[in-house]
């Protein structure tokens, strides 16, 4: 039986419908954050064990969403700083609270790089020990959040199943840094829904096209949305999206004299 906070709906179930409804290039990924006394499961690869590289956490999510892989990441597996500070894997040092990371690439000056970097959601130190990443359609497990990518009209389409039952609006916040903050952690802490627009590590580490954008719920939040994507298709939403085709096109003036010569050629 369900808790209050957890969705009828497992990851299998949940990524058939969002293959149904919204038809993205590829997989709808399940993450979840394995605490310390949380086993690694068996399949999952280990990029520093398995592979001989360090990742940044955008990659992770795009070997789970472009493979169909299994993956778990920590401490060792991971040579972001932005990702181990923010899901908890290193310490916060000053270095990093003072802004310097961001200061001169992202930012003008330290003082608004520190801004930056307190606007982006962690983790506490420890917290947590491994992100779990895998293609919701094989997912073994209960996620924290999932994330899928889209182009902008699919992301559209998950906004309006999201907003069919509360209406109103959504609310996401972005940085332009870390994306996999806002894709996990930020879900999770709000145990809301996420537009995410991906970040410029994204695009050059985990490879995300310029017409890609992403979109993250809480796991709790999978049978929601998909009622709201069902409701929203009854009410004539749908992707692909169709274009209006009935109307009568308009043609170079010229082209209008085959209708006159015709107009005076005897009838058959």
């Amino acid at each position: 039986v369900p808790k209050p906070n957890e969705s009828r709906m497992d990851t299998k179930q949940f990524a058939k419908a969002i293959e149904n409804f919204v038809r993205p290039s590829t997989f709808p990924v399940a993450a979840k954050m394995l605490k310390p006394d949380e086993p690694v499961p068996e399949k999952a690869r280990r990029p520093r064990r398995d592979m001989g590289i360090q990742i940044a956490n955008c990659q992770a999510i795009a070997m789970a969403r472009r493979y169909g892989w299994t993956i778990a990441v920590g401490a060792d597996d991971i040579n972001c700083p932005l990702t181990k500070t923010a899901f908890g894997f290193a310490p916060v040092t000053e270095f990093y609270t003072s802004g310097q990371l961001a200061c001169g690439m992202y930012t003008e000056t330290a003082e608004a790089g520190a801004r930056s970097e307190a606007a982006t959601p962690k983790l506490a130190e420890g917290q947590y020990k491994f992100l779990l990443v895998a293609p919701a359609a094989t997912a073994d497990f209960s996620p924290d959040a999932l994330i899928i990518y889209g182009n902008s009209a699919q992301i559209l389409r998950l906004v309006t199943g999201a907003l069919w039952k509360r209406g109103g609006s959504l609310t996401s916040t972005i940085t332009g840094r870390v994306d996999c903050s806002d894709e996990v952690i930020a879900t999770m802490l709000t145990g809301d829904y996420q537009m995410i627009l991906p970040c410029y590590g994204d695009r050059v580490l985990g490879q995300t096209q310029d017409h890609e954008m992403a979109f993250s719920l809480p796991g709790s939040k999978m049978d929601e949305l998909v009622k709201g994507l069902e409701g929203t298709q009854k009410g004539g939403l749908c992707y692909p999206i169709p274009t209006f085709l009935r109307y009568t096109p308009q043609y170079p003036e010229h082209y209008y004299e085959m209708e006159k010569i015709w107009a005076t050629m005897p009838r058959k």
